[in-house]
């Protein structure tokens, strides 16, 4: 065959026909904001407050998450710990001095106020939204009775298109105390829980894999990584599927721990470390929190995770 240039631009065009030039969708509703992409749905922000009986109130968290091939990976009221939700991030200790004000975790004299989400634009295909929240608790008011806000939560959840085999999300939590003398804090035990915290749902073959390899969990916090996977039947029809939890290295006091459960609870990066020990929030700069989810089809082996963090690395 004789290769022309009329030939060559045919190819090119051929070619240039058959790349998917994906785009991620955004729609920002009163109660929820929803991610797409073509017909696949990838998760749903809650604004509003959902609950059961008007017990366990929550708001500003992520569910449903899907896998790529479309099956719901996130709980939320799940029965053995109602408390739990989504992908969402909360602490047990909320202070204010020596003046305990709620418990987030537990969803205990606690509440947040999402005043604002809005579409931040991007330069590329991804879709970007950002939220404005208020903490706030009975046990804390102003001088004519009425809840003050003592935290200011500004969260941005960046979606971007699919890649071959998995998709990246990139969620940033900056926290600004709106009074003096704020402190968070995890459980008060040898756990320390608290913080960042997927709750999804537990195949009997899920499999644990940090960069040193399978990772077996225990009561007590594992030992800190910067980046920790959850991957098995999980898909549609029992395929395999997984989420990959990468903690920023910029994060305050990385590496963090993990506590890791096979089955009936959540996955937490602990902020703080020791958990137990409640730091304090300043109000002059902002406490930034930084995750970046990986969804994948296989397990860990799958998709280049390695290469992944060293690219969130720089950022």
């Amino acid at each position: 065959m004789i290769v022309t240039k009329k030939t060559s631009l045919r190819i090119v065009i051929v070619l240039l026909s058959q790349i998917s030039f994906s785009q991620v969708n955004l729609k920002i509703e009163k109660n929820q904001s929803h991610f797409t992409e073509g017909k696949d749905s990838i998760l749903t922000y809650q604004a509003s407050e959902k609950s059961i009986d008007g017990k366990y109130i929550r708001s500003n968290y992520i569910h449903p998450l899907y896998t790529l091939d479309g099956t719901v990976l996130t709980e939320d009221f799940p029965v053995d710990h109602l408390h739990h939700r989504g992908i969402f991030w909360a602490w047990h200790q909320l202070y204010i001095g020596d003046k305990r004000i709620g418990d987030g975790w537990e969803i205990e004299n606690f509440n947040w106020e999402v005043t604002a989400v809005k579409e931040k634009k991007q330069k590329d295909n991804s879709k970007t939204m950002q939220t404005t929240v208020l903490w706030k608790s009975p046990l804390w008011k102003s001088k004519n009775g009425k809840e003050k806000a003592f935290v200011k939560e500004t969260t941005s959840i960046k979606v971007y298109p699919k890649q071959a085999y998995y998709r990246l999300i990139d969620i940033e939590i900056a926290l600004l105390a709106l009074e003096p003398n704020v402190k968070i804090g995890g459980s008060e035990d040898e756990k320390g829980y608290g913080g960042f915290s997927p709750r999804i749902r537990l195949s009997d073959d899920i499999v644990f894999t940090d960069p040193s390899g399978k990772i077996t969990p225990t009561n007590l916090p594992i030992p800190a990584s910067e980046w920790m996977d959850i991957s098995g039947s999980l898909g549609k029809n029992g395929n395999k599927a997984g989420l990959t939890i990468l903690c920023n290295p910029k994060n305050p006091g990385a590496k963090n721990p993990w506590i890791l459960r096979a089955k009936k609870s959540m996955q937490n990066a602990v902020y703080p470390f020791p958990g137990a020990t409640a730091v304090p929030l300043s109000n002059k700069k902002p406490t930034v929190l930084r995750y970046r989810l990986i969804i994948h089809d296989g397990n860990a082996n799958s998709i280049p995770i390695d290469k992944i963090y060293q690219d969130y690395a720089k950022n």
